[in-house]
């Protein structure tokens, strides 16, 4: 009789610790549903060098220049095979453009106080909140993009479009 108490409790300590398992990290990993730039094939073209003394360092100046890229949008334009004069000279034009009517300088801030109100009314029913199931794409599903539905659209306005896997094909992967 103790045999078998001793082996139905390692079973259901055994079950218990099974349970706690899981597949997918805690953290949620979005996915690109296809394949996409490679963010580390891009490779420092000199050698990284050690200053003689890290106090003589510039401060980080993020979006800036610093003594690795001193001219970042020029080597990413060679390095993608374009011209580094029309590179620069369209990047004011294509700013100037999307700047039209005016920038709102708080953008960042205004967003994440909008998404943490949305993620709030969207937390998820009580059962899922304590098993800390992750409610995040049936929450933002409302604002999906139907990539099918966006690419018929396009093609009937007449824009070009890249040719994209049938449907049927997307959903199997």
């Amino acid at each position: 009789m103790i045999r078998l108490r001793a082996a139905i409790g390692l079973g259901l300590v055994l079950l218990a610790l099974a349970a706690c398992g899981r597949e997918t990290p805690t953290l949620l990993n979005l996915r690109a549903d296809g394949e996409g730039p490679d963010e580390f094939g891009v490779l420092p073209t000199r050698p990284l060098e050690m200053p003689g003394d890290v106090a003589d360092l510039p401060p980080p100046s993020p979006g800036g220049t610093n003594r690795a890229d001193p001219d970042p949008e020029a080597e990413i334009a060679t390095a993608l095979g374009g011209n580094v004069d029309r590179a620069q000279a369209g990047s004011q034009g294509l700013v100037g453009y999307v700047t039209r009517f005016g920038v709102t300088r708080d953008i960042r801030d205004t967003l994440a106080v909008e998404d943490l109100e949305f993620r709030r009314r969207n937390d998820g029913r009580i059962l899922e909140r304590i098993a800390a199931i992750n409610v995040y794409h049936r929450a933002y599903r409302v604002m999906a993009l139907d990539r099918y539905a966006e690419l018929e659209r396009l093609r009937a306005a007449g824009v070009w479009t890249p040719a994209a896997p049938p449907e049927d094909a997307a959903a199997r992967n």
